[in-house]
Formats: structure tokens, C-alpha cells, sequence
């Protein structure tokens, strides 16, 4: 069966899942493998719970019992069943001709999109990723809820291995984009930070390929020496490059970010009046997020007050840039993820901040390979430099550094972080909560 004959399947069943706990009736179900789990070994059970249909790439369990039954016609042999489930995706996609974002970075990509959405959904009804669900199951996943209503999407895509980028790219087909930043994040798998730049890179590729709009944050040297090619550039940031659409300056962060935006056009000869925003994020790195989703806002035709309007109620509810204020302290909660990129810019941002005493709890971060022992030290140095009160190190990559310059407690796990709390009970603190996931720093929130 080739792919236009199983969509049409799709259209008579509008529902794939790939959980077998998770069946509704007259659904389809498409057995995906994992590290631990083998889909096919799911699809005669997902059956029996209401699937009309099972997409298979190899024999399941009780084949037998499934002949038995006289419903054998019910599976569906396919060569490679994540293949087939991003080539039903891609042609679900393209029954839709609406705008369709795409969105990749080693930083920010997750806080660009919610800020994308908010600024879009002022005008459109706007279908965006939800989560974090923007690998090569998270993307098809995504792309399946598009309908009829839909004006535009917003797609994330993630990056962790070289041609991850170009996979997910082909699957969406973006009509436009951005690149929000590259970083030194994921090198076990990229090798090379030379290696990020390629694969986040390929989202430009098709870009070129396609003739399609790029957004671009003019400041960052590395995303400007890729741009060769691009057919379609709309430039933000923050300096005084006269090719701008989107200028933005920092105000203040005291503790959320303020900051004000003007758009200027010089071949024109205009620059329209600065207005202000008074955003519920924490860090001033955050305005290049605010000023990409302010550029794609403006070129769909949200009017500014909307625009504004967008951003000044965007408040953040998943472990980034959150400050959150307890009975006993105010956290400053950026715990999803952690790289050397984003690690400065937390640090950096949080040594800025104008509030006292300051207390930081830092995780490792993971992926790093032969990098790991050099990065984590420059962590720990950046610490040194910032003389902050209280400092709290999370992982055994930090009992390798040199901290003769540096007054820190050094924690195991996370586990060993909760009973230090429980013991010292710190309070009145501004305490910055970073590190990868792994860490789980976001269990200590609660305790705080």
C-alpha cells in the first residue's frame, strides 16, 4: 500500500495512535520501536481494544490468534513504521496551504515558538507544538492535529545527531523560519560545534532550496555566516545595522525583563516610535526571542498594540525563565535544559539582576563528550567571577574542576540537594535554579 492509499485509509480513521494503553475506538495503530519496546509486539492487543487497523513493520506477538479471529486484513505490513508514520504526517501536511513556521536552535527555540503563538494567536487561529514534542515522532504527532481551522502552525524541531534537522524539515516543509541561535549543546552526538552549526543549518538548506522567508537575528555572527543563499531575509536585533526591521533594547530586568522595539525601515527613511514592554520573563537574553517573535508577528500583520499586548501577557509555565515566589524565597526557575550557551547566559543574566542576597543552585550538563571536564570548569569560573552568596553544585562532573576560587557545596544528586535544603532551610534568598533535565532541579521548587 503506498502512502496516498494508506492517507486515504487515515481520512476513514482520523486517528493514528502509537500507544497500545491508548486505542480509541476506529483508530489506527502504528507500532513504533523504542530503546526498550517494540510496538509490534503491541498491535494484535491494540486491536482488541478498538483499532480498526495496525501498522506493522514486523510479525507481532499472537499472530495466530489473530487469524483465528479471520482478521489478519487488519494489519498493515510496512517496510519501516517511523518512515511511513513521517511520510503520512508530511502528507496530511500538505492538505493545508497555510504559513507554516518553522522553528529550530540550541537556545530559545521552546520560548520563541510560545511567544510566536501568543503574538499569532492575537489575528489567527494558530496550531503550535505543544511540549517539547519535536523529534521525529514529536513532529509528526504535531503536524496530525492540524484541521480545517487552522490559519497557520508552528512547528519546533530539535536537533540532538547530524541530519536530524534535514529529517524533520522534509517531513513539516516549512514556508518560513528561523534559527534562534547555535550553541555547544549535544557534541556527543554532533561531534563538533562545526557540526551543530551543519545540522541547525539545514533548516536554511531547505530554505534555500525552497525560495521560502527567513528571520534572522542580525547580532549573532555565526547564523550571519550562513546566510549565503537565503533568498528571503528579515533581519531583528539589537544593534544599529541599518538593515534592522526590528530594533530592541534592554530597559531593565529588575527582576523581569523590560525592554522597547521600534521598527525602522532606512531605505525608506522612517523609524517608527519606541514602545515599551513590561514582560514576565526572567533575563535580558530573552529579548532576541521577544524581537523574533515581534519580526514575525509584524510580517503577518498583527497591529503593534497587539503585539505588545501578546508579550506583556505571556507568562512562562515550564521551567524556563519562570521566577517563581515562594513563602520563603524567589526563584528563578530555568531547570528544562542546560548547555554552556545557555549556562552563561542564565549566570550572566542573573549577576545583573539588582536584588540581594543571591543563592544559585547549578546542575551539570549532559551530552558534552571530550568537552565535559573544559565547559563544566568554565562554569565554575564564571561562578568565582559572579561572588555570588550561596553556591550549590549538582553532579560529579563538578568534583573534577578547580574551585580554589570558588566557596560551593558540592551535591552527588539532586536527591543530596533535598536534604541539604531540608537541613538549612534557606530563606529571604533570590536563588537561581539551573541545569539539564537529568538533574531534576525542578523537584526542588516545591522545597524552597
Amino acid at each position: 500500500m503506498d502512502i496516498k492509499e494508506l492517507y486515504k485509509l487515515y481520512q476513514q480513521h482520523p486517528c493514528i495512535t502509537t500507544d497500545s494503553r491508548d486505542c480509541p475506538k476506529d483508530s489506527i495503530f502504528l507500532a513504533l520501536k523504542g530503546s526498550s519496546f517494540n510496538g509490534n509486539d503491541y498491535a494484535v492487543s491494540a486491536l482488541e481494544k478498538g483499532c480498526s487497523y495496525a501498522i506493522i513493520d514486523e510479525e507481532p506477538r499472537e499472530l495466530e490468534k489473530l487469524g483465528k479471529l479471520g482478521e489478519l486484513g487488519k494489519l498493515i505490513l510496512v517496510d519501516d513504521c517511523l518512515q511511513t508514520y513521517k511520510d503520512l504526517a508530511r502528507e496530511h501536511r500538505r492538505q493545508f496551504d497555510i504559513p507554516v513556521i518553522g522553528i529550530t536552535g540550541t537556545n530559545g527555540k521552546t520560548t520563541t515558538k510560545e511567544l510566536i503563538r501568543a503574538v499569532l494567536s492575537e489575528c489567527y487561529n494558530v496550531m503550535a507544538t505543544e511540549g517539547n514534542f519535536n523529534n521525529d515522532v514529536g513532529v509528526p504527532k504535531t503536524l496530525f492535529r492540524l484541521n480545517e481551522e487552522h490559519d497557520i502552525a508552528v512547528v519546533e524541531m530539535g536537533a540532538s545527531h547530524p541530519g536530524d534537522i534535514k529529517t524533520l524539515v522534509e517531513t513539516a516543509e516549512p514556508t518560513c523560519g528561523l534559527i534562534t541561535n547555535v550553541g555547544r549543546a549535544h557534541l556527543l552526538g554532533f561531534g563538533s560545534f562545526e557540526g551543530v552549526c551543519k545540522t541547525k543549518g539545514e533548516l536554511y538548506d531547505f530554505f534555500r532550496a525552497h525560495e521560502c522567508p527567513v528571520f534572522i537575528n542580525r547580532d549573532n555572527e555565526h547564523l550571519m555566516k550562513m546566510t549565503d543563499g537565503l533568498a528571503d531575509i528579515y533581519y531583528y536585533g539589537q544593534s544599529d545595522n541599518t538593515d534592522i526591521l526590528i530594533h530592541g533594547e534592554v530597559i531593565s530586568c529588575a527582576p523581569f525583563l523590560k525592554f522597547r522595539w521600534r521598527e525602522q525601515d532606512h531605505d525608506a527613511g522612517y523609524t517608527s516610535e519606541w514602545m515599551e514592554v513590561q514582560t514576565h520573563l526572567i533575563g535580558a537574553y530573552n529579548l532576541d526571542n521577544m524581537l523574533a517573535a515581534i519580526t514575525i508577528g509584524y510580517v503577518n500583520n498583527i497591529p503593534f498594540e497587539q503585539i505588545n499586548h501578546a508579550l506583556e501577557n505571556y507568562v512562562p509555565s515550564n521551567n524556563r525563565s519562570q521566577m517563581t515566589v515562594t513563602e520563603h524565597n524567589h526563584l528563578v526557575v530555568d531547570a528544562y535544559n542546560a548547555n554552556p550557551t545557555s549556562m552563561k547566559a542564565a549566570i550572566d543574566n542573573f549577576k545583573l539582576m539588582e536584588v540581594s542576597p543571591k543563592m544559585v543552585i547549578i546542575g551539570k550538563m549532559g551530552e558534552l563528550g571530550d568537552v565535559s571536564e573544559e565547559e563544566h570548569q568554565k562554569v565554575v569560573d564564571m561562578l568565582a567571577d559572579a561572588r555570588f552568596d550561596k553556591v550549590w553544585l549538582v553532579g560529579d562532573e563538578y568534583a573534577a574542576t578547580n574551585r580554589s576560587a570558588l566557596t560551593a557545596h558540592l551535591f552527588h544528586d539532586v536527591e543530596e540537594v533535598k536534604a541539604a535544603i531540608a537541613n538549612e532551610q534557606p530563606q529571604g534568598y533570590y536563588i537561581l535554579i539551573k541545569g539539564s533535565n537529568s538533574n531534576k532541579l525542578f523537584e526542588l521548587p516545591n522545597l524552597l
